[in-house]
C-alpha cells in the first residue's frame, strides 16, 4: 500500500507539474501571438464596415469599441475619398504622413499593402489604425504587453493621437474616452449604420505618464511652464526685442502691460507714458491664412508689427506668443486689441471648410473656456467676438478683417466650451430679440471631422420682404464669399419689427432688422461709412432662437442724428471713431455696457451690422430692464460628452440708470503699435499698424 501510495504521489505530481507547464507554455504563446499581428495568416477581406471593425479588433487584439471611436472621432466613418486632412492624415483612422510623424507608411510596411489603399478603402484604414495602435500600446508597457481593460488603453491612445505636447495628446485621449462614455451612431461611406453603446469606463491615465509628444518644435519655441495657460507651447516674444515700450523703433509687435488692471505705454524715446484703466473684455477668434508656422515666422518678426495672444494649430496644438497682460496687435481697432485676447487658429476664411477640423475646435473651446473663467466673461457673442465683427476704429480706416469667416461654426464651438463647464447665459424676454442658429452651424458635415461647403454660414439681407427684391448694397463683388457687409452670422442677436413667409417660396422667414448699410462703398466717392436702414433677413426655416441682450432705442441728442462708433472713445476731434450712423427711432442689441477708458462716459455695445459698433448713453433709450440672472438654456451637443456641472457666469447688467453724454474731455489717442512724438509734443499721434501679411486676396483681409 506504501509503495502504490507513493507511485500514485508520483504520478499526481508529473501530471500538476505537466499541467503547470502547459499553462504556463499557453500563456507565453499569447503574449507571443499579442505581439505579432494576425495579419501574417492574411485574413478574408471583410464584406462591410462593422466586420472591419471586429476583424480588425481580433486581428490587432484591440477593442473593438475602441477602434469604433477612433474612426467616429477622426473621420466620422468615412474615408473622405481618400483625400488629406490639414496634418496630411488619410481615412478615419488618420493615418498621418508629415513633418512629425508617418503612421501611414508604417501601417503600409506592417500590413504589406499599397499606401493608396489605406487613404481610400476604410476596412483598409481600420486595420492600419489597428496596428499602429496595437504597436502604441506595446510600446508603453514595460513588460512590452498589450492592456486587459478598455480602461487600460488611455495612454496608447494618447500616443496614437501623435500630438505635438503632451497637453494635446492627453486632450485627445479624453475626447476618445468621452465619446467612449456616450455612445454614438454615424453613417460609413457605404450607407452602413455604425452604432456604439454608451460603455460604462474610467480610464487609467496613468498609463500615459510616459507620453511626451513630438519632440521638434518651431523655432523660438520650448516646453516648460513659463505660459499663462497650462499646457501651451512657450514662443514667448522677448520684451527687449517686440515690446513697443522698450524697443527704440517702430519694429515692434506688442505693449508690454498690467492687464486686466491697466494699460501702461511708454512712448520710446521720450518716455511719454501714458496709464488708463485697461479691463480684458472680449475674444478675438482670428484665422491665419495659413499654417501655424507661417504665423509664428510674421510675428517673430518685429517689422510685421503684429501679434496675438495665442496660435492653436490645426492637431490641437496651442502656442502662447504674448502674455495675457500684455497688448498683442491681432485686431485693427486699438480699443480692442487694448482689451481684449486675440486667438489666432490655422486655416483660411474662404475655404475654412478644408481646414477647421473637430481637434482644433475642441482645442479652441477648453482654452476659451480658460479664458471666460478667468477674466469672468459671459458665453455670449458680444464677448467672444469674430475679426470680421470687430469694427474699424473709423469710416476713414481700411475695412477691417473677415476672419475666421463663414465657415467657423459657432454654435459648435459655444458648445464645446459650454461642456467644459461654462453656463449660457441667459436669453432674452423680448420675444422680438432673436439670433440665427442654423442646423448648419452645430456640427462639422464633413469628414476627418472637418467640415463641408454645406457648413456654410452667412446669411443675406434684402432690401424688401421678399428674397426677389434684391440684396442690400455691399463691399466686395458678388463672388467673394467672405464680403461681411451684406449679410449676418450665428448666434448674434438682432431686433425685430416685423416678420413675414418669404413670397418667393424658398421657405424662409424674412426678419424685418435695422443694419448699418455702407451704401457709399462704390460712390463717385467711395466710404465705408454706413447708413442704418430697415433691411430684411432671410432666415432658414428652424434657423431663429431666442437672442440674448438688451434692446436699445437711438435717440437725437440736440437735434443731431445718434452716430454711431467703431470704439467707445470720446474724441477732441470731431467724429473721430464714428463709422455710421442711425435714424432716431432705430432699434439694436446690446450685450453690455462699459465706462469708457479715463473718463465717466458710459457706453452700449451694440450688434450695428455684421460688425459691432458702439453707442454713447445719451443716444440711448433702454427698452426693458435686464435680466441679471442668468441659466442654462438648451443647445444641441455636437460632440456627445458627459454633461459637466455649470458654473454660472453673471451677465454683466445694463446700467439704466441717467448717465451725461460723451465729454470733450481730452483723453488720450488711441495708441497703435509703437509710436514716438517730438520733444515738444505732450501727448504723441499714433501710427498705424503694419499689415500682418505682405499678400492678400481681399481688400477686406488686411490685417494688423
Amino acid at each position: 500500500m506504501c509503495r502504490r501510495s507513493s507511485l500514485f504521489l508520483v504520478r499526481n505530481n508529473l501530471y500538476g507539474l505537466l499541467s503547470a507547464a502547459l499553462i504556463l507554455s499557453l500563456i507565453i504563446l499569447n503574449t507571443l501571438l499579442s505581439q505579432i499581428p494576425v495579419s501574417l495568416a492574411n485574413p478574408a477581406v471583410p464584406t462591410n464596415v462593422s466586420q472591419a471593425f471586429n476583424q480588425a479588433a481580433r486581428e490587432f487584439h484591440v477593442p473593438v469599441a475602441l477602434l469604433k471611436t477612433l474612426c467616429y472621432l477622426e473621420g466620422h466613418m468615412s474615408a473622405n475619398d481618400g483625400d488629406p486632412s490639414i496634418d496630411q492624415g488619410f481615412g478615419c483612422m488618420h493615418l498621418v504622413k508629415n513633418k512629425h510623424f508617418d503612421t501611414l507608411d508604417r501601417a503600409a510596411q506592417e500590413l504589406k499593402v499599397n499606401v493608396n489603399q489605406l487613404k481610400r478603402d476604410t476596412p483598409m484604414n481600420i486595420r492600419g489604425g489597428a496596428a499602429i495602435l496595437h504597436d502604441d500600446a506595446l510600446q508603453l508597457s514595460p513588460a512590452h504587453r498589450l492592456p486587459i481593460r478598455l480602461a487600460d488603453w488611455y495612454g496608447a491612445v494618447a500616443m496614437y493621437s501623435d500630438a505635438t505636447t503632451r497637453s494635446t495628446a492627453l486632450m485627445y485621449a479624453d475626447a476618445v474616452y468621452t465619446l467612449l462614455g456616450q455612445g454614438f451612431s454615424a453613417s460609413a461611406d457605404d450607407g452602413e449604420i455604425i452604432t456604439l453603446q454608451p460603455q460604462s469606463i474610467q480610464p487609467d491615465t496613468a498609463t500615459a505618464a510616459a507620453i511626451k509628444g513630438a519632440t521638434t518644435l518651431p523655432s523660438g519655441c520650448r516646453l516648460d511652464s513659463n505660459v499663462d495657460y497650462p499646457g501651451a507651447v512657450d514662443c514667448m516674444l522677448a520684451p527687449n526685442t517686440f515690446d513697443c515700450n522698450i524697443t527704440p523703433t517702430t519694429a515692434c509687435n506688442f505693449t508690454g502691460s498690467t492687464r486686466p488692471t491697466n494699460c501702461t505705454v511708454d512712448y520710446s524715446p521720450t518716455n511719454v507714458v501714458v496709464t488708463q484703466p485697461c479691463k480684458i473684455d472680449q475674444i478675438v477668434i482670428h484665422d491665419i491664412e495659413g499654417s501655424a508656422t507661417s504665423s509664428l515666422d510674421i510675428f517673430q518678426n518685429p517689422q510685421s508689427q503684429a501679434s496675438a495672444h495665442y496660435i492653436v494649430d490645426s492637431n490641437g496644438t496651442i502656442y502662447q506668443i504674448v502674455r495675457e497682460k500684455d497688448i498683442s496687435y491681432h485686431d485693427g481697432d486699438y480699443w480692442s486689441n487694448q482689451h481684449s485676447i486675440g486667438i489666432e487658429h490655422t486655416g483660411f476664411d474662404s475655404t475654412g471648410y478644408r481646414w477647421y477640423n473637430a481637434t482644433e475646435y475642441l482645442a479652441s473651446a477648453k482654452l476659451a473656456a480658460y479664458l471666460l473663467k478667468k477674466y469672468h466673461l459671459p458665453l455670449d457673442r458680444a464677448h467672444i467676438l469674430a475679426h470680421g465683427t470687430v469694427p474699424s476704429p473709423s469710416a476713414t480706416s481700411q475695412p477691417n478683417h473677415v476672419d475666421p469667416g463663414p465657415y467657423w461654426l459657432w454654435d459648435y464651438y459655444f458648445g464645446l466650451i459650454h461642456q467644459q463647464g461654462i453656463a449660457y447665459p441667459a436669453t432674452s424676454t423680448d420675444p422680438h430679440i432673436f439670433m440665427l442658429r442654423p442646423a448648419t452651424d452645430r456640427s462639422p458635415d464633413g469628414k476627418n471631422g472637418a467640415e463641408t461647403s454645406a457648413n456654410f454660414n452667412f446669411f443675406y439681407l434684402y432690401n424688401g420682404p421678399s428674397t426677389a427684391s434684391g440684396r442690400i448694397p455691399r463691399q466686395n463683388t458678388s463672388s467673394d464669399i467672405t464680403d461681411v457687409t451684406d449679410n449676418v452670422e450665428p448666434d448674434m442677436s438682432y431686433y425685430y419689427l416685423t416678420k413675414v413667409t418669404d413670397p418667393d417660396g424658398t421657405g424662409d422667414t424674412m426678419y424685418k432688422i435695422w443694419y448699418g448699410v455702407e451704401d457709399q462703398a462704390h460712390a463717385t466717392n467711395p466710404s465705408m461709412y454706413a447708413h442704418a436702414k430697415a433691411v430684411w433677413l432671410a432666415v432658414p426655416h428652424g434657423a431663429a432662437s431666442p437672442g440674448i441682450g438688451t434692446a436699445v432705442t437711438l435717440h437725437e441728442v440736440n437735434g443731431q442724428t445718434p452716430l454711431i462708433y467703431g470704439q467707445p472713445t470720446t474724441s477732441t476731434t470731431p467724429n473721430q471713431y464714428v463709422i455710421g450712423n442711425a435714424p432716431a427711432g432705430a432699434i439694436f442689441v446690446s450685450g453690455y455696457s462699459v465706462t469708457e477708458d479715463g473718463a465717466n462716459n458710459l457706453w452700449y455695445e451694440i450688434d450695428y451690422n455684421h460688425r459691432q459698433g458702439w453707442v454713447p448713453s445719451s443716444e440711448v433709450t433702454l427698452s426693458q430692464a435686464p435680466d441679471p440672472t442668468p441659466t442654462p438654456v438648451p443647445s444641441p451637443d455636437p460632440i456627445a460628452t458627459a454633461t459637466p456641472t455649470l458654473t454660472t457666469t453673471p451677465v454683466p447688467v445694463l446700467s439704466s440708470s441717467p448717465t451725461p453724454g460723451p465729454t470733450s474731455t481730452p483723453t488720450p489717442p488711441p495708441m497703435v503699435c509703437s509710436c514716438e512724438s517730438s520733444a515738444t509734443t505732450a501727448t504723441p499721434a499714433p501710427k498705424p499698424q503694419a499689415t500682418k501679411r505682405a499678400k492678400l486676396k481681399h481688400p477686406t483681409k488686411r490685417r494688423r
